[in-house]
Parts: structure tokens; C-alpha cells; sequence
């Protein structure tokens, strides 16, 4: 579920295709999309039993673990592209905006956070060129239990 006002638009990341943004200001920590009506949960050993270009593993995503949610619908959360330099930070299903959003920004996040330890993106970050590499689930959890805090904390 998406909470703030949005739209979905012609992304301005070269090659991304369609993006997810804001039709309001969004303060810095405040959720942007929070999960609802999960369906589908699996775990990944049997998430690749499936080809990596089936519906089921391209509308996967990391949720916990090694457990993997699946919107093979295609919802309006699948729009929020990649960026090294995120506008938002992914954490345990919930996506946080990292900075006060205005209106018409696009919204981003770090797709390493969203797939399996050591699975690469079959495209490589717009900006930089670098390959994109999912992150082991130790450093997901601290790495974003951390960036949390940063944005709550004292």
C-alpha cells in the first residue's frame, strides 16, 4: 500500500522504464509503502526452482530471511526503481523516505536490500555502471535496522 499521494510516470532513470512519484511533500522518515495483502510467501530454495525471467521470480522480493513475498500482479509498489543514491531506504517490507521528499520526486531505493544473498540484477545501476548485487540477510537487517534508527533516533 502506498501512502502517499503518488502517480506512476516515465521514470527519469535512463532505461527504467515507468517510476513511482510523489504528488506530496513527504517529511524524512515518514513510510512511504508499508505491505498489504501478502499472499504469497515463499521460501527461496523454492522461489529458484522457477527460470529467473518467470513471473514468480520477477515479482519477488526479499521480505525476511530467506523468504521471498510474490506480486505477480504487477502492483504500483513494483514501480519504485533502483538507485545507488536511494530517495528512500527498503526495511522489512516497509519503505521510508530518507530525506523530506517535495512533491514530483521520484521515488528510489537500493534493490540490493530486495533480492537474494549474491543474486545480481540483470541490468547494472543507471547512474554508476556498477553491477547490482543482492546483500547477505545480516547485513539487510543491520545495514537497514541502522539507517532506521538514523532517521527516528536522537
Amino acid at each position: 500500500m502506498i501512502l502517499p499521494r503518488y502517480r506512476v510516470d516515465v521514470s527519469r532513470i535512463a532505461g527504467a522504464g515507468k517510476g513511482l512519484f510523489l504528488d506530496e511533500a513527504v517529511s524524512r522518515g515518514r513510510v512511504i509503502v508499508a505491505p498489504d495483502n501478502i499472499h504469497t510467501v515463499w521460501p527461496e530454495q523454492k522461489l529458484r526452482q522457477h527460470p529467473a525471467d518467470s513471473r514468480e521470480v520477477e515479482s519477488s522480493v526479499r521480505w525476511f530471511e530467506d523468504r521471498f513475498s510474490l506480486t505477480p500482479e504487477w502492483s504500483d509498489e513494483c514501480y519504485v526503481n533502483h538507485s545507488y543514491s536511494p530517495s528512500a531506504l527498503w526495511h522489512l517490507g516497509f519503505i521510508f523516505a530518507l530525506a523530506d521528499l517535495p512533491l514530483g520526486a521520484e521515488v528510489t531505493m537500493d534493490y540490493r536490500y530486495v533480492i537474494g544473498d549474491g543474486e545480481r540484477m540483470p541490468f547494472a545501476d543507471a547512474a554508476t555502471g556498477r553491477e547490482i548485487v543482492g546483500l547477505p540477510w545480516e547485513a539487510v537487517l543491520r545495514d537497514g535496522a541502522r539507517a532506521l534508527l538514523g532517521l527516528v533516533g536522537p
